[in-house]
């Protein structure tokens, strides 16, 4: 999937802007300064066989954009991948100006209550369901790994329009999942009711005050997702097992 064009361009700036067990997130830029850029780097493993370790990071840098140009070919709202150089590593995808659902979350709830944050519940409800609805599972569904665009700055899609500067109100703007690192293509309910699952857990711990609302979610979910009743069926089989890991301990 590489490009030797992309593969010839001097090194750019980069800014580490998140650093996870298994990559670092830079911003930085592709093809032209004016283009910024997200760059996933999924660093060698000193621990692992060098055979091993390449063989693997060639595998899940592959996975990754493939299920990201997938999602995004059927009208799933998830970043562009601009560029793959999976013996380095290294995806290059669309930088999205704007900030996670779970810091706009917070933002709304001290500032204009529950009615802003029930039309982004919504929202969010229906992104998923047109995930599941493409037979993808994210696999680490979070409000963290959920973005609202709040600018659209130039990029390489689309014309010029495209490629103006659009400030939107908070909240208010297109809604996109990132991170499809732990994603796959699956048909199978159990795997899309444990990614709610995951989602509802996440909701509930990081934003407690706004409990009653994830309700809002699955609302949409099903309205937007036409197979979801036995996702939601077994939804409530993955709650218990998880109720009872937790009596356990």
């Amino acid at each position: 999937m590489d490009s030797p064009t992309a593969a010839a361009l001097p090194d750019t700036p980069k800014e580490v802007i998140k650093q996870g067990a298994e990559a670092l997130v830079y911003k930085t830029t592709y093809l032209l300064p004016t283009i910024p850029a997200l760059l996933k780097l999924r660093p060698q493993k000193p621990y692992r066989h060098p055979t091993l370790d390449l063989r693997l990071t060639k595998h899940r840098c592959l996975s990754e954009a493939r299920l990201l140009i997938r999602a995004r070919s059927l009208g799933i709202p998830v970043p562009a991948v601009y560029f793959v150089d999976e013996a380095r590593g290294e995806i290059f995808m669309e930088w999205i100006e704007g900030s996670s659902v779970r810091d706009i979350l917070d933002q709304l709830l001290a500032s204009e209550g529950e009615a802003a944050v029930e039309r982004i519940m919504v929202r969010m409800g229906e992104v998923v369901g047109k995930l599941h609805a493409a037979e993808i599972v994210h696999g680490d569904l979070t409000t963290s790994n959920v973005m609202v665009r709040t600018s659209r700055r130039n990029s390489l899609l689309g014309g010029p329009g495209e490629q103006e500067n659009v400030d939107v109100g908070q909240g208010e703007g297109e809604l996109l999942l990132i991170d499809l690192g732990l994603g796959s293509v699956s048909t199978a309910e159990e795997d899309k009711a444990v990614d709610l699952y995951v989602l509802e857990r996440a909701f509930l711990s990081t934003h407690p005050k706004a409990e009653r609302l994830f309700g809002d979610v699955l609302e949409a979910y099903q309205r937007s997702y036409k197979g979801s009743k036995p996702v939601m069926r077994r939804l409530q089989d993955v709650r218990m097992r998880g109720r009872k890991r937790s009596m356990i301990g």
